[in-house]
């Protein structure tokens, strides 16, 4: 982590919503959200969220060896977006507490605000993280 990651900076990243990033492509083994709108899915939404900071703060990090992972988002989703609609993320970091980071995002579509909120991230050691991941997944 290096000392330029303060609160204060702010990132924007544009993305155009495919078909692939709608309700029916979230789970495609789930009849319930195979029958629903064709519209942006909340899931899809928090993972644009979640690159946004991403990608905010990466230049700040000594990435790929520190990464961050989420571990809060508290969000609204207020308004659909149909495919073919460029959405527009705003995050800032607000907050940095040791490795805890704090954004507050937003995200609109051109025609309206569909949504805003904070988003929390943790600094890892990528291989540190990957050593104790395999051995949970040698639990299983």
């Amino acid at each position: 982590m290096q000392e330029t990651l303060k609160p204060g900076i702010k990132y924007e990243h544009k993305f155009l919503v495919p078909l692939s990033k709608t309700v029916p492509a979230l789970y495609p083994e789930s009849t319930e959200f195979a029958a629903m709108p064709e519209v942006f899915a909340t899931g899809f939404l928090v993972g644009l969220l979640e690159w946004a900071c991403i990608k905010a703060i990466n230049p700040y990090i000594d990435w790929p060896k520190e990464q961050t992972v989420g571990t809060h988002i508290d969000v609204s989703h207020q308004a659909a977006t149909p495919p073919g609609r460029e959405v527009t993320v705003a995050v800032e970091l607000v907050a940095v507490d040791g490795r805890r980071l704090v954004f507050n995002v937003e995200a609109h579509d051109g025609m309206d605000l569909i949504s805003q909120g904070r988003h929390e991230r943790c600094i890892i050691n990528k291989q540190k993280f990957d050593i104790k991941i395999s051995e949970k997944a040698k639990q299983i």
